[in-house]
């Protein structure tokens, strides 16, 4: 009789087991219909759905098996989208995936993919926002710290910021 009630009691156990991943699965995967997503966010947004962290991690593992939730994939086209489209730096790329995340390999990897793959560099980047935003450079201080401003907002390192400032300046709008 003891072993009977042992053997339902194991049975239990591994139907709620199964029952609390495809939830959590379930959940995940809503999660993930609206766009790609890291496994720090799936984590924490498996936790707040009050999933069991054992279920949480199985569930990210099979997600990642599956080719669902790819860290790396993530951070290649987040740079790719942010470069491309919206003009990020660097920096700002960087941090935005850091707080997403993201290890920090992962992310060296993908800029550094990006860079390769991409035409120009940092600075023809940082000029193209100048040009955009201040298609005739004004050499006055005033109009100078508005642009800097600009590029450091776009997660330009300060440095290359100075020097694009620089050439916009003693180029006008050639390349524009």
């Amino acid at each position: 009789m003891e072993a009977a009630v042992d053997a339902n009691t194991g049975l239990e156990a591994a139907l709620d087991a199964d029952a609390g991943l495809e939830r959590a699965l379930a959940i995940a995967y809503r999660y993930l219909n609206a766009r790609e997503r890291t496994q720090a966010e799936m984590r924490a947004h498996l936790q707040g759905k009050g999933i069991d962290p054992r279920d949480a991690e199985r569930s990210i593992q099979a997600l990642a098996e599956q080719g669902q939730l790819d860290d790396r994939r993530f951070a290649r086209l987040f740079v790719q989208d942010k470069r491309e489209l919206d003009t990020w730096g660097v920096e700002r790329i960087g941090q935005a995936l850091f707080s997403r995340g993201v290890d920090r390999d992962v992310v060296d990897d993908a800029l550094a993919e990006h860079e390769q793959d991409s035409d120009g560099g940092e600075i023809d980047r940082a000029l193209s926002v100048l040009r955009r935003r201040f298609p005739s450079p004004a050499g006055d201080r005033r109009e100078r710290e508005r642009a800097l401003g600009v590029l450091l907002r776009k997660g330009f390192e300060t440095d290359l910021a100075l020097e694009a400032i620089a050439t916009h300046v003693r180029h006008g709008d050639v390349g524009a």
